[in-house]
This record gives structure tokens, C-alpha cells and sequence, in this order.
């Protein structure tokens, strides 16, 4: 397996160059683009060569870049996403861990962002254990598997709750109850003898949750009610 080839060259060479220049080697037969990432700097010291025809540059301008690689080339909505695993990696002192995240990325903004799977793993460690080092390998997800719709569709969903969050953390208990019913097409006078309540203030709590949610038809509506799991 390709992982199993990479784990072989981290496990197997003693110095970061040694690392890197074994990982050369093999790189360009792989079907996936590798980057060794210097955790202090925050930049990139290695990427494969078809990551570098990928997004059109050279080693020393990928290495020039330093922290502005991340965000030159990704996407930040997924950075919520795949931040806290890799965190999660670095404090670990387990050496064969792994964290896998889909990341969106695009050599230009004349480009379309693309999918791909990435998993990342600890490269080097210092004399105290503590990572210096972390290496990815990342792999496009092909537009035209019947997977990648359903990844799309998910990944926006996810994108959807990250955005919406305070505005739905907004609404109160009672206007939850009726964003739902909303949702479920129950009349308004259907919600005022469910919740004991008057027409009157039901179409109160009606206008307030459209304004609240910036909601401009019953699509947004159903929408919220299910990525928020009340239906």
C-alpha cells in the first residue's frame, strides 16, 4: 500500500534529508502528491513534483511562501474541520497515528476549487519527542466517481451548520419548536393548538425565526430544520 511505503521511509531514515531524499525517490510513481510540512516556520520544505505542476510553481516559491501557502492555495471554511485532528496528531506521541480530512484546493482564484483526501502523519520528531515535522499525502478525489456527489453534497452540509451556527444558536426553544413544525408544513393553526398556544403569537414567532435565519422561502427553511437535525 502506498501509506505502508511511506511509513517505510519515515521509520527507516535517520535524518531529515535522508527522509526527504528517499521520499524524492519514490514520489513521482505515487498517484498522490506528498508535502513535508516544517512545523516552526510553518511553511513547506518538500512537495512532490506533480503537487508542483498541480499548482504551477517551483520548490523555492512553494518554500518562499512559508505560512502564506495555506492560505494561497485552500480553502479556510475547512480549516474548522482538519485543524483540531491535526492538533489532536501533533499531541500525540504515538509515531504510527494518521488523521485523514478532505481539503479543498486550487492553484488560482481563475481556478475551481478541487476535492482531495488528505492524510497526514508526524515526519520528524526533536531529541525531546516533540514533532517538528509533519508530512501529507494528499490524493484528488475524481469528479466523475459516483462518490464524489455524495462527498460534495456532505461536505456542504458541513460547510452550511460552520456558517450557520450563531444564527440558528440564535433562536430561542419555542422558536426551534416552530422553525420544525414550519418545516413539517403545519398550519399555523396546527402549531397554536400543538403548543397551546394563539395564531396570534405563532405568526409572531413565524416572522421572527424568517428574520432571524434571513430565510426567503420554505426551501431555506427545510434546509435549516434538517442540518440542525429537528427533522
Amino acid at each position: 500500500m502506498i501509506t505502508d511505503r511511506i511509513t517505510n521511509v519515515i521509520l527507516t531514515h535517520s535524518t531529515l534529508q535522508d527522509k526527504i531524499n528517499a521520499l524524492s525517490a519514490i514520489a513521482e510513481s505515487l498517484p498522490i502528491v506528498i508535502i513535508v510540512h516544517d512545523l516552526q516556520s510553518q511553511g513547506v520544505i518538500y512537495m512532490s513534483p506533480n503537487g508542483l505542476k498541480i499548482l504551477g510553481c517551483t520548490l523555492e516559491e512553494i518554500k518562499e511562501l512559508g505560512p502564506a501557502y495555506h492560505d494561497l492555495f485552500f480553502n479556510k471554511e475547512d480549516l474548522a474541520d482538519y485543524a483540531p485532528k491535526v492538533f489532536s496528531l501533533l499531541n500525540s506521541s504515538e509515531d504510527d497515528k494518521m488523521v485523514s480530512n478532505f481539503q479543498q484546493v486550487r492553484p488560482s482564484h481563475d481556478h475551481d476549487w478541487k476535492w482531495y483526501l488528505t492524510t497526514h502523519k508526524v515526519f520528524m520528531r526533536d531529541e525531546t519527542g516533540t514533532p517538528t515535522h509533519l508530512i501529507a499525502a494528499a490524493s484528488p478525489i475524481d469528479p466523475q466517481h459516483h462518490v464524489t456527489s455524495k462527498v460534495n453534497r456532505l461536505l456542504e452540509e458541513n460547510n452550511f451548520l460552520r456558517r450557520n451556527q450563531k444564527v440558528f444558536g440564535s433562536l430561542g426553544k419555542r422558536e426551534k419548536e416552530i422553525l420544525k413544525f414550519m418545516a413539517l408544513g403545519n398550519s399555523t393553526a396546527e402549531m397554536a393548538a400543538n403548543l397551546f398556544i394563539s395564531e396570534q403569537t405563532v405568526n409572531t414567532h413565524r416572522r421572527n425565526i424568517k428574520a432571524k435565519l434571513n430565510a426567503e422561502s420554505n426551501y431555506d427553511i427545510v434546509k435549516f430544520a434538517q442540518s440542525f437535525d429537528l427533522i
